[in-house]
């Protein structure tokens, strides 16, 4: 077992002030004890198409520059949430991660652009400004494999299966969903990933700012291979902590043994790209 710790931020417009407050709860998390810790999605600046372009950065650049020595400092993994990428004149929705040692193990960069009409509750166009990535991105630590999504891409469920193929037994993503589609699906599509795959899978999301131009959902949370809920935080800035016990995930494929039950001959779920 091992803990894992997902920050809820509180996001200001001011890049520098969420830089510092965000490393000031890694260290929080650290004496705590997680050795995974995660930062939510676009912990940096205000979420917004915006906002991208006017706070993008290369990548190394500011922001993951002070991720890499809080990891090294703490000595955890640090999954950074994400932060807007500008690459090559393209912008990019990107997750960098650091380990131990301070070293940038993966970039991945979100498969599944937000572009979403509810008609009379929200409209948003990520594509306006964004530019989606191409590959999958999973890391290992000596506890398990971990695979990244942001955000809307928790709702594809084939690219969970895919990281469960691939051996993750614990999915991260920083997303922040908003207040319609928060209540409605939020914890719902966590639990289904997790009850499909059978792996942990945890969300980390800013904190609710009901000023913001787009208004948070909160409710960071970590959901078992079981589909309990067995950590989530409430709208404000926190720290949400959750043992993680791969004990318990190895029962459960044991006793429902989905993976040796799958029909492929008749199905398959596959990566197209490595």
């Amino acid at each position: 077992a091992f803990r894992l710790a997902l920050i809820q931020l509180q996001v200001s417009s001011v890049k520098s002030d969420n830089l510092t407050r965000a490393c000031g709860l890694v260290r929080e998390a650290a004496t705590q004890g997680a050795k995974i810790v995660s930062l939510p999605e676009c912990f940096n600046c205000p979420y917004g198409t915006k906002y991208f372009p006017q706070y993008a950065e290369k990548i190394p650049g500011e922001s993951t520059q002070k991720l890499s020595e809080v990891a090294k400092e703490c000595s955890i993994y640090l999954i950074g949430g994400s932060v807007p990428e500008e690459d090559a004149g393209k912008f990019y929705n990107t997750c960098a991660v650091f380990g131990p040692d301070g070293t940038l193990l993966i970039k991945y960069r979100k498969l599944h652009l937000f572009d979403i009409d509810v008609p009379g509750k929200i409209t948003f166009h990520e594509s306006e400004t964004l530019s989606p990535g191409d590959s999958f991105s999973t890391f290992d630590t000596p506890y398990c494999r971990v695979g990244l999504g942001i955000c809307y891409d928790i709702r594809f469920a084939e690219l969970a299966q895919i990281y469960a193929q691939r051996g993750c037994q614990l999915l991260v993503y920083p997303g922040a969903f908003n207040l319609t589609t928060g209540p409605a699906h939020w914890e719902l599509l966590q639990r289904g990933r997790a009850v499909d795959n059978q792996v942990y899978v945890a969300t980390a999301s800013p904190a609710r700012d009901d000023q913001a131009s787009y208004v948070a959902w909160g409710h960071s949370t970590v959901v078992s291979p079981w589909g309990d809920v067995l950590a989530k935080a409430g709208t404000e800035e926190t720290i949400v902590y959750s043992d993680i016990d791969l004990k318990r995930l190895a029962e459960i494929r044991q006793q429902i043994p989905i993976f040796s039950q799958k029909r492929s001959d008749l199905y398959a779920v596959e990566a197209k790209k490595p």
